[in-house]
């Protein structure tokens, strides 16, 4: 059985649309988290926005970085209703995402990964796919924007399962359903 984690890049004010705002927040422990996400994953699943993006930008790359030829070379699952003839070693998941996610799940291997798709990962969350929430945080206020949870979304609790922090002052904010999380990291009040 597999995991689905999501990573999620979000702004102080809880953007995550076009999230070219996390630039001057990058470094090199930004990578070697990413590293270590992509090592622990053995496919993306992604919306179709996050897909396109991805799939212009990442192939350009080469694969002379390890990061780069891992997402390159892994299998890409997409959810769209649109999309025909994907590219990039990708299949699309047309009708019912999240039972071709929950499919995918009951499969044995690594974690299944999503970057970004904040639709993707609400419709998951709705149907309580998604195992781990990694929240991303950037130290920037961007003022308007796609949130990643709507006004009247899905309730739920979560439990705070580990943190990483970077000198940039982004951090990463490590939720698990309260359901099947342990204890909250950090000092009892």
């Amino acid at each position: 059985m597999s995991k689905l984690v999501a990573v999620i890049y979000l702004s102080m004010d809880g953007v995550v649309e076009e999230p070219s705002w996390t630039a001057p927040f990058r470094n090199d422990d930004h990578g070697k988290f990413h590293a270590g996400q992509l090592a622990r994953s053995r496919a993306l699943v992604l919306g179709r926005k996050t897909f396109e993006w991805m799939s212009k930008v990442w192939p350009t790359m080469g694969d002379a970085d390890e990061g780069a030829a891992r997402i390159n070379n892994m299998p890409k699952y997409v959810a769209s209703t649109t999309l025909e003839n994907p590219r990039w070693n990708a299949a699309v998941l047309k009708g019912d995402v999240a039972g071709e996610v929950a499919r995918l799940k009951s499969e044995p291997g690594r974690d299944l990964l999503v970057y970004g798709s904040g639709r993707l990962v609400n419709h998951l969350l709705g149907h309580g796919l998604v195992d781990e929430l990694k929240l991303f945080l950037h130290p920037v206020v961007v003022g308007g924007g796609r949130r990643l949870f709507p006004e009247h979304g899905d309730p739920g609790t979560w439990t705070l399962a580990g943190t990483t922090t970077f000198d940039s002052g982004a951090i990463v904010l490590d939720y698990r359903p309260a359901s099947v999380a342990g204890p909250a990291v950090g000092p009892s009040p």
